[in-house]
Order: C-alpha cells, then sequence, then structure tokens
C-alpha cells in the first residue's frame, strides 16, 4: 500500500532512554561475545536499570505533547506500538499511557507488528485522522525493554544488540515542524516462518527455550528454503517500499538528504542497506545509533528526534525513514523538515 499524503503533519517528537550501557563493559563481564562485539560496532546500548516499557512510554508521550503544545482535548487517537513484555500481564498498555500522559477519551489501541509498528501506526494514525475521524492530533508511542530473563540483548539476535527505551510522535492535520509527504508498506507473510522456526505451538510464553533464540528459528528456516530465498524476498520488500514512497514523493532515494535505518549492527547495515541501496553511512543516524542499540518499534522516530534535536536536520531537508519487521513487513516514509522547532538545536 502506498499513498500521498497532503496537509499532515509532525508537530513533536520525543526519545527516552532513561540509561546507557558500554558495549566494552559488557565484553569485560561475558555478557557480549566479542565476536558480536566487532561484527556490530556498537559502542553502546541505551539501559534501563528499572523502569518498564510502559513507564518510558508515557514519559516520551508528555515530552512530544509538550514540545507539540498539544493536550488531551487536541488527541483524537493514541497508537502504541511495541514487540515485547511492556511490565504487566493481559494489560492494555495503551490505555495506561492514554491515563498517564493524555487524560482523555479517545480511541487508545495497541500495535503489536514488531519493529515495523512505528511506521505501521504511522499509517493506520494518518488513515485515521485523514478520514475525518479526527481533526486534530494523533498520539503515537513506541517502547520496550529487553531484560532477562526472556531476552538476552546481545545474543537473542546477534546482529542487533537490543536496547531499552520509549519514543513518540505527534501526528497533526494543525499544521507542524515536519510534513509527511508520503508512507509505504509492504507484507510477506511467506518470511513469518523466520522467527518461528520448526517449534510447535504452546499454551504459555517461554516454554520452548529462555532466552529467546531467534538464530535458531532462522537456521530451521533457512534449512527448509536455503538462505538465497530468503535473501531475496527480504531485499524485494524492502526495495518494494523505499521505490513507492520516494516515487509518490517524486524523487530519488539519492537526492534524500537523510536516510534513517533501523538500529542494526554495522555487518548487518552493511549487507542490508549500504551496499544494495548505494547509502553512503555520513547520510544515516549511524553516529547516533551505534550508540543507542534496536528500540524494537521505536528506531525510526528515535533517529527522526535526534536529527531534530541535535539541529543537524535543517529546513528544507528531506528525510527518507526506512523500517522492517518479523512478519515480515516493511515501511518507508519521506518527511520535509518545513522549519526548526522551538526545543532543537540550533
Amino acid at each position: 500500500m502506498t499513498v500521498r499524503l497532503e496537509d499532515v503533519y509532525i508537530r513533536g517528537t520525543s526519545t527516552r532512554l532513561p540509561s546507557r550501557l558500554a558495549v566494552a563493559d559488557a565484553v569485560a563481564s561475558g555478557a557480549c561475545p566479542p565476536r558480536v562485539a566487532a561484527a556490530t560496532g556498537m559502542e553502546s546500548v541505551a539501559y534501563s536499570p528499572d523502569e518498564s516499557a510502559a513507564e518510558m512510554a508515557a514519559a516520551a508521550a508528555r515530552t512530544a505533547l509538550h514540545r507539540a503544545d498539544s493536550h488531551g482535548g487536541d488527541v483524537d487517537l493514541l497508537l502504541h506500538a511495541d514487540t515485547y513484555h511492556q511490565g504487566q500481564d493481559l494489560w492494555p498498555v495503551a490505555s495506561y499511557i492514554q491515563r498517564e500522559a493524555l487524560g482523555n477519551t479517545c480511541q487508545a489501541v495497541e500495535i503489536r507488528q514488531m519493529s515495523n509498528g512505528g511506521l505501521a501506526a504511522l499509517d493506520l494514525a494518518t488513515a485515521y485522522l485523514t478520514a475525518g475521524h479526527g481533526h486534530g492530533d494523533a498520539l503515537i508511542t513506541t517502547a520496550d525493554r529487553f531484560c532477562a530473563p526472556g531476552i538476552d540483548r546481545w545474543n537473542t539476535d546477534p546482529g542487533t544488540p537490543y536496547a531499552d527505551g520509549a519514543t513518540s510522535l505527534v501526528l497533526s492535520r494543525r499544521g507542524g515542524f515536519a510534513r509527511l509527504v508520503s508512507l509505504a508498506l509492504y507484507a510477506d507473510p511467506e518470511l513469518e516462518p523466520l522467527h518461528r522456526g520448526d517449534d510447535p505451538f504452546t499454551p504459555a510464553p517461554f516454554a520452548h527455550r529462555m532466552p529467546v533464540d531467534f538464530d535458531e528459528a532462522k537456521r530451521a528456516f533457512v534449512g527448509r528454503t536455503g538462505i538465497s530465498y530468503a535473501i531475496t524476498r527480504a531485499h524485494n520488500g524492502q526495495q518494494t517500499v523505499i521505490k513507492q514512497a520516494l516515487a509518490d514523493a517524486g524523487s530519488e532515494l539519492g537526492e534524500a538528504d537523510w536516510v534513517v535505518l533501523p538500529h542494526f549492527g554495522r555487518r548487518r547495515l552493511q549487507a542490508i542497506y549500504y551496499k544494495p541501496f548505494g547509502i553512503d553511512p555520513d547520510r544515516t543516524t549511524w553516529d547516533y545509533s551505534r550508540t543507542v542499540g534496536h528500540l524494537g518499534a521505536g528506531d525510526q522516530f528515535a533517529g527522526l528526534d535526534h536529527l531534530l534535536v541535535s539541529g543537524r536536520a535543517s529546513p528544507g531537508d528531506r528525510c527518507v525513514l526506512v523500517s522492517v519487521g518479523a512478519g515480515y513487513s516493511w515501511g518507508c516514509a519521506v518527511v520535509d523538515i518545513l522549519r526548526r522547532p522551538d526545543w532543537a538545536a540550533p
């Protein structure tokens, strides 16, 4: 699906990262294998000693709303994207964020589309606002805390160290500092077994193994289909949404001032993005993402927020946000910076 948009704006962004854990310290303690540190090129990961994903999301939401000068009465929809445990069982985390950050009575819904959840939520919020269901703002949040015993941030997915943190974005029909120009999403469920493997379904979480091991699932799938099958379909999915979003925006990838990629390790970025798409790392947020790690559904919003807060993104810049999530699904959004927000660095 692809859409060229009119009068859809970004009013506020924010990122909540409680603390940082140095990769060198993790290697010294034995938590991170040296080979993982070398392959990923990461310097540190965001780390939450005790703050839950839900609490981080509420904090990020409050900051984004303040920056957007948006209040409960302005927000017609809240969407929260996540991938892992939010701090309570059988519990509507979106309603908690609504209570803590908005205090209104709009729809509050959780999105579970793995690492593509941020752009999936952006698409749904855009459709909601432009369909006439709301005339003001939509609040989007993402959050995860990837901690033991369920997740080993270094070894669950060795090419991508997992991080704890939250992001938020206020989407609006009332104007903003940036305009959402186009947005494309695409899904290929034939790759769904890549994160499931051959394990039978279970009646309770972590019945097979703990922590989660994505490598074992991938080995089982590739053993049946071959590695070229998975690589080709994954590249085609990402290529489809990038081409669609850029075509609708009337530009080429090489013309983008910034390309915000998933917070993967360096070797994975080189194989999936830099080389196949001809992306210069200097046009990405790699120098930032290598200090943060993978935020689940929040990498794209965190990268955009960093470009704004740091002052690196200037009025007139075009930013391309690229995402992929298990399932498999892909997303790409084109955002134009219209002005420098008051809270951004000069």
